[in-house]
């Protein structure tokens, strides 16, 4: 069947059995993914499938779920459960019909260009980012590189449709010198014209290269510079923090601070998924909303939540276009440029630590952001305005809210991240932060 098929089967099927509002969505995925390590590739895959996603309700309930076998008799057998199962779960707070189309999406956004998953093309990426890690010094290469391309069909009982193209290529890569010294680097794009691995490769190898045979770091307050790896990482918080849905949970520390200063003025952040060809564009939301821009914190102040229809309606206000049908997501966070570059926010500190990445952001406190993370690969010493030695051994121990208001200043220059500890791609310059809390690492 047609994706466009399955999404009317059902739909008929779920209101024939007393459902209010359904929401169908049919992903074509194809995928590689290439893993290497030791400058060689060692494992390949090719991914083709089909899969739906049906989310449905009677009024207050509602039940979802996914499949992989589109026959007519399973789909049809699966929306009869799932209404089924609507119907005897327990009620949601309030009910908000799915908004009501039909709607008219960007076209630049629909159709957004593919990527070239020829197998010489992709393993091409991965040598380029191999050798130029190499060229700079590094002695091992290790890291994936994803590249995928989805046609997205999505139909609701609120009459919208829309079908969408869209693309995605994501490079992470690590470098490893001699000793413990390392580099950690990433190229994402949503286009093949804005990914550059040999760039990754080459900032990885550098940064493993100038960072050997690091010292123990010194815990304690001081101020720090945090590369767009670490910042992002710290913005991706203060996304999930801005969604109605945990908010709503006690889970977020942004919780009763509309039109509060959260952050020093240097900061203003929105979630923008109507760039078309970036990683997280798209022209619809999960309930066929067309997506916009949206402002979370501007010049310090926090602006709003992002809301779906159902968070919206609960806090009696206007949704954002953002479902997620369970939990309201950002599409992409884009945090404002400062001045210059991350050289010279280096060079305004006096004493201080440069960190290039983290692993491992955990919250001892969802609801007033007391988290740590770990500091790994490259990490220095800042002193009289200039780099020092590399250090190791050490994690911040801080509270987010405290360090969105230490803000001290942002680099002029920017970069998309999206990896693993960043799930939400988020275009970040790298930050200046006053009186950041180092603790002894006992990893």
């Amino acid at each position: 069947m047609k994706s466009e098929e399955i999404c009317s089967l059902v739909l008929q099927e779920c209101k024939a059995e007393g459902a209010t509002d359904t929401v169908v969505t049919v992903m074509e995925l194809e995928e590689v993914m290439i893993r290497f390590s030791n400058n060689q590739i060692t494992v390949t895959k090719n991914l083709n499938e089909t899969t739906a996603d049906i989310f449905t309700f009677v009024k207050e309930r509602k039940a979802g779920t996914d499949l992989a076998d589109l026959s007519k008799r399973s789909l049809k057998a699966t929306a009869r459960r799932l209404v089924a199962e609507a119907k005897s779960s327990p009620p949601g707070d309030v009910y908000a019909p799915l908004p009501q189309g039909p709607f008219t999406y960007s076209r630049a956004l629909l159709n957004q260009p593919s990527i070239d998953l020829n197998p010489n093309m992709i393993v091409g990426h991965v040598e380029a980012a191999v050798e130029a890690g190499l060229k700079e010094g590094a002695k091992r290469i290790a890291g994936s590189l994803i590249a995928r391309n989805i046609r997205i069909t999505l139909q609701t009982s609120g009459e919208a449709f829309g079908v969408a193209l869209k693309s995605s290529i994501e490079l992470s890569l690590r470098a490893f010198g001699e000793g413990q010294s390392s580099g950690h680097a990433v190229s994402v794009s949503g286009t093949e014209r804005e990914f550059n691995a040999e760039a990754a490769g080459r900032e990885a190898g550098m940064l493993s290269r100038s960072s050997a045979s690091p010292q123990d770091g010194v815990p304690g307050e001081c101020d720090a510079v945090l590369g767009p790896l670490v910042f992002a990482d710290l913005i991706n918080q203060v996304g999930r923090a801005s969604s109605a849905f945990f908010v709503d949970a006690g889970l977020s520390f942004l919780t009763n601070k509309v039109g509060e200063k959260v952050s020093s003025r240097h900061l203003s952040v929105e979630d923008d998924g109507t760039q078309a060809g970036t990683y997280g564009s798209f022209p619809f939301d999960l309930e066929g909303l067309p997506v916009r821009k949206t402002p979370i914190i501007e010049k310090g102040e926090l602006k709003g939540y992002l809301h779906n229809s159902t968070t919206a309606k609960k806090m009696e206000t206007e949704t954002t276009a953002n479902a997620g049908l369970i939990n309201p997501h950002p599409f992409n966070l884009i945090v404002e440029s400062g001045k210059g570059t991350t050289e010279e926010l280096i060079s305004k500190v006096d004493s201080g630590i440069y960190v290039t990445n983290d692993w491992y952001l955990r919250y001892q406190n969802w609801t007033n952001g007391d988290f740590s993370m770990i500091p790994r690969d490259a990490m220095f010493v800042i002193k009289d305005g200039e780099l020092g030695g590399p250090i190791k051994e050490l994690r911040i121990s801080d509270n987010i809210p405290r360090m969105l208001q230490s803000v001290e200043e942002l680099s002029g220059d920017r970069k998309w991240i999206k990896w693993w500890e960043v799930d939400t791609p988020t275009l970040t310059p790298a930050a200046l932060i006053k009186d950041t809390k180092f603790t002894k690492s006992t990893m």
